[in-house]
């Protein structure tokens, strides 16, 4: 198998060699999982763990510059200048969070460029709650509370994974997630204790973005082709199942003080599990909306390609400055 070396370094993750520098690069690299330690751009990596990495990482990348969109509709129609300045610093942070994790993408020898494409063409996917439309600004908290909040029990184990480069970009991510998180359930706190008519358009944002929410966690883990592997790894500490179960217990209690009902009929406390019991979504959705069948799937990629060509100029313009620095 051909190596590939960028500045000097292996950072594709490819076999060093075969025989025994292959079965000592192996070695170490089992060692490194088993000791609960790091594995870094320079150690060597088995092939299908970088490939792995890849996905996932460019996967999240693409949903956090995917999900700039359902929010960034909203900015110039806020219903004040407060908010939309808190709505504008929360897609500028969705786009930094991209940059971060495109960038530890590219210590796995990924090209940005190449995933962008791979996005644009349908090859590579990105978060599936994403594709649906944000209809009123009630959405704007929603996705904030919910949204958010999910990906704060899926994002914080990532705090821990097994790739170094990974690990730290979502120490930022997640302190920012957080906050996004508190805004979101700010905004649905002021609009509950506003008129009839605010409350009723949470209630409806909330009936709306409940089970796509869910969905967030993926497949039931008996469906989930990824997750052992992963889990084996260290890239992931929990399972679809165990994130979306922890998100079901955080959620309840807000909802209860935010003074909505979740539309989950089998939503209810069980003290024999210390958990609450929950319906299943609807699985079958989100394999049509994974496959782009979703509400807005077309229209999000359609976006992200039109804004890839406009900002060609912005992409060469940076080229030819460092060719003139020598860089």
């Amino acid at each position: 198998m051909e190596r590939r070396v960028v500045d000097g370094r292996l950072v594709d993750g490819r076999r060093p060699g075969d025989g025994e520098e292959f079965a000592e690069g192996q070695a170490r690299f089992e060692e490194t999982i088993a000791a609960d330690q790091r594995v870094e751009p320079r150690d060597w990596m088995p092939e299908a763990y970088r490939a792995t990495l890849v996905r996932q990482i460019a996967q999240h990348a693409h949903s956090e510059i995917i999900g700039m969109q359902p929010e960034g509709e909203w900015i110039t129609r806020a219903p004040s200048l407060r908010r939309k300045a808190i709505l504008w610093a929360k897609v500028q942070d969705e786009a930094g969070h991209g940059l971060y994790l495109y960038g530890a993408a590219e210590t796995l020898g990924a090209d940005r460029a190449e995933l962008t494409r791979a996005l644009v063409e349908g090859r590579q996917k990105y978060s599936s709650i994403f594709n649906y439309p944000t209809l009123t600004f009630a959405d704007v908290g929603v996705i904030g509370w919910l949204v958010d909040g999910a990906a704060i029990c899926n994002q914080v184990p990532l705090c821990r994974t097994s790739y170094g480069p990974y690990a730290r970009a979502m120490v930022r991510v997640c302190k920012e997630e957080s906050f996004h998180q508190r805004q979101g359930f700010e905004l649905l706190w002021t609009m509950m204790r506003g008129t009839r008519a605010q409350r009723a358009m949470v209630r409806e944002a909330v009936d709306r973005w409940w089970w796509p929410t869910l969905m967030m966690f993926g497949p039931p883990d008996a469906a989930s082709p990824n997750s052992a592997r992963s889990m084996a790894w260290r890239v992931k500490r929990h399972s679809n199942d165990e994130l979306r179960q922890r998100f079901v217990d955080m959620t309840v209690p807000q909802a209860e003080r935010l003074g909505v009902t979740l539309p989950d009929e089998r939503l209810r406390w069980n003290p024999e599990r210390g958990h609450y019991d929950f319906g299943a979504p609807d699985f079958a959705e989100l394999a049509r909306v994974i496959a782009g069948d979703g509400p807005c799937n077309a229209e999000r990629v359609r976006r992200r390609a039109a804004a890839h060509e406009e900002g060609a100029w912005v992409r060469a313009a940076a080229r030819a400055h460092a060719a003139r620095r020598g860089e």
